[in-house]
């Protein structure tokens, strides 16, 4: 279940990044998907970790 919350976590964490850099131009969308898709990984395993624990 870990792993699935860190998965979903980093897709959505990508996906918002994403389209918010994307109104600036391509490559800030993908400089801040990427930070995006760290904090939801991090945000997943938090999640988890309280959930699971």
């Amino acid at each position: 279940m870990s792993k699935v919350l860190t998965l979903l976590g980093a897709s959505l964490g990508g996906a918002i990044g994403w389209w918010v850099g994307a109104r600036v131009g391509m490559m800030t969308a993908f400089v801040v998907s990427t930070f995006g898709t760290g904090v939801g990984v991090y945000a997943g395993r938090w999640i988890a970790g309280r959930l699971l624990d």
